[in-house]
């Protein structure tokens, strides 16, 4: 009871820290706007599955198993709450979905109102999202609760010996499927059971790479030149990455970058910094395009896609709070660099350990990297790694929805 009080507490202390730093932060008041009308279920389908995504990160990994309930189930509804706006603005709009909402704060209030109005058949939790209301309301009315693509790491909270209040939303869940053996043995000694399934990101990379989007424009900016991309970078990457143009590092090599924050001042300090031709990809012609060693990706949805040109891929986040999504590039096969953050990226370290992958921490580390990854023969074979290891662990998805029917939501 006590942790339960310190709990709400805590998420009406957040509320208040939001509500204040909306005043001057877009991204903040974006949450707080997001959540003042409560979402209408009235006009969905009687058949009804809820996915849960913290942002857009977890909507990726939602996203092939949501195709796959579409293809099954095509009588049900599909509702996608997020919690943060990084991840509703991109996907507000998407098209398999009947309803794409906010999560509304976690009080014992809101839970037992959205399950009431929601009336889901089942919901689904992406990775690492805990909620003590909506999963106590869940289990209340014995609707079936999944976590999905989740992993575990021995430093967790749930791990520790004040960690009881968030083992027992990890009892709230009707079944845990887990991506690795290491996640279901940590889980074994806190008498949480699960199954192990690989993620679901390994079908959504590889179902992105096999549709092959053509960018013409860029066709034409790379010409005979190699590429490195520079993906969902933030300022830390990006020092790097500008003083490797400006240095001129790889003179075979022409550059994308493709920041994770598109605000207009962010853009145009990067541009102002880099000293060769940088263009927006906005301002790309067929005229301008191979005048440019550098272009910069100004809006949301191309990066996935765009790996597909690249040679060498530099993915960011590596030096926040983790390195974004390495998957997107490896499956095309070439060598992936990021930070020294990668802990909770189980791709990373597996990437590591088959030298398809180089973590860095400076610029002069980065700089003996690009050495090597650019010889020919080393590339090649780094880039066959990569491409097998995401191969190799595609199927998830399949196997994740069979383990769903067959315990969970058979009649």
């Amino acid at each position: 009871m006590i942790q339960l009080f310190i709990y709400d507490v805590a998420l009406r202390i957040y509320a208040a820290a939001i509500f204040i730093a909306s005043l001057f932060n877009e991204k903040a008041k974006r949450w707080r706007c997001g959540r003042k009308t409560f979402p209408d279920f009235s006009k969905l389908n009687e058949k009804r599955i809820w996915f849960h995504c913290a942002s857009l990160g977890e909507f990726e990994q939602a996203h092939p198993l949501i195709e796959k309930f579409k293809a099954e189930q095509s009588d049900c509804s599909i509702v996608i709450s997020f919690f943060s706006p990084s991840g509703y603005e991109v996907r507000k709009n998407y098209l398999l979905a009947d309803a794409v909402v906010y999560l509304p704060l976690d009080t014992k209030a809101n839970a037992q109102r959205f399950v009431a109005a929601l009336k889901p058949d089942a919901a689904l939790f992406v990775k690492y999202e805990f909620w003590f209301h909506y999963l106590n309301e869940l289990n209340k009315q014995q609707i079936p609760t999944i976590l999905f693509s989740s992993a575990f790491r021995k430093e967790q909270i749930f791990f520790r010996w004040y960690g009881s209040f968030f083992i027992r939303m990890l009892r709230l869940f009707s079944a845990v499927f887990v991506q690795d053996k290491t996640s279901q043995m940590l889980l074994a000694g806190i008498e949480v059971s699960s199954f192990i399934v690989p993620d679901t990101r390994f079908d959504r990379v590889y179902a992105i790479a096999q549709s092959k989007t053509a960018f013409p424009l860029i066709e034409k900016f790379k010409g005979n030149s190699k590429l490195l991309i520079a993906g969902s970078t933030w300022r830390p990457d990006e020092e790097l990455i500008v003083e490797c143009i400006n240095r001129d590092l790889l003179k075979e090599y022409k550059y994308i970058i493709a920041p994770h924050e598109l605000h207009e001042e962010n853009i145009d300090a990067l541009r102002k910094n880099i000293q060769a031709k940088a263009l927006l990809y906005s301002e790309l012609t067929d005229e301008n395009a191979t005048t440019a060693n550098v272009v910069i990706i100004d809006n949301f949805g191309m990066l996935a896609s765009l790996y597909a040109y690249a040679e060498i891929a530099y993915i960011g986040g590596g030096f926040g709070k983790s390195v974004h999504n390495i998957l997107e590039a490896a499956v095309y096969g070439m060598p992936v660099i990021f930070g020294t953050n990668y802990h909770k990226a189980l791709e990373a370290h597996k990437l590591l350990e088959l030298q398809a992958a180089f973590s860095v921490s400076s610029f002069n580390e980065l700089k003996a990297v690009l050495k090597v990854v650019s010889e020919e023969a080393f590339r090649k074979s780094a880039s066959e790694k990569a491409k097998q290891y995401v191969q190799q662990n595609t199927g998830g998805t399949e196997m994740l929805y069979g383990q769903i029917q067959k315990k969970l939501l058979q009649p």
